[in-house]
């Protein structure tokens, strides 16, 4: 399995929407979704309509963590997730014809089935061959929520806890920002005279 990187160029994430958007309204709705949200590919296939339309935030049972979580065999912890007013506006246009119970990000195959963690691969992969990104993933959504929220406040204690992580470092490496500081340790090489 590869490690896959957030997009740290803001550019070229509007490049990926602008190119998601010109296939589907779906497609671009699932990468707004997972930037907005930093929620796992997992549990964003699970989000049905009645979820998130019409709503600032959800709750969701994290199907990775749900077992870490839980505090008794009665009681599940739920995450609340904020809808930031872009991410509810997109879901409200595309939502319009939908039925309550439908899944968010429908399958063309079968009556009410989400897409697979494939097709979200693939349509990511498709994106990013067409955008000259490299290193993506289904990930590469949650860990570019990761970065942007980063690199706006440098809160590395909250995003522990958004991500679930047991440590900063653990969150740091997740989102990329080690890797930047391991590459600008090595640029820095340059302006010496060895």
């Amino acid at each position: 399995m590869n490690f896959v990187q957030p997009i740290r160029d803001l550019d070229k994430i509007s490049e990926v929407r602008t190119f998601l958007a010109s296939k589907n309204k779906r497609d671009e709705l699932l990468f707004c979704f997972g930037i907005y949200t930093g929620l796992r590919i997992s549990d964003i296939l699970t989000v049905k309509v009645q979820d998130v339309y019409g709503k600032d935030h959800f709750y969701i049972v994290e199907q990775k963590t749900k077992k870490a979580k839980q505090r008794s065999k009665k009681y599940t912890v739920r995450k609340r997730v904020p809808l930031i007013a872009r991410l509810r506006k997109l879901i409200i246009n595309y939502c319009e014809n939908m039925k309550p119970t439908d899944y968010l990000f429908k399958s063309r195959q079968g009556k009410n089935r989400p897409i697979t963690r494939v097709r979200a691969y693939d349509i990511l992969r498709e994106a990013a061959q067409h955008c000259d990104l490299k290193e993506i993933g289904t990930h590469t959504l949650r860990k570019t929520f990761g970065y942007l929220v980063y690199q706006n406040d440098k809160d590395v204690a909250l995003l522990q806890d958004i991500f679930n992580h047991s440590a900063p470092y653990i969150t740091l490496k997740y989102i990329g920002v080690n890797q930047d500081a391991i590459q600008e340790a090595y640029e820095a090489l340059n302006s010496l005279r060895i």
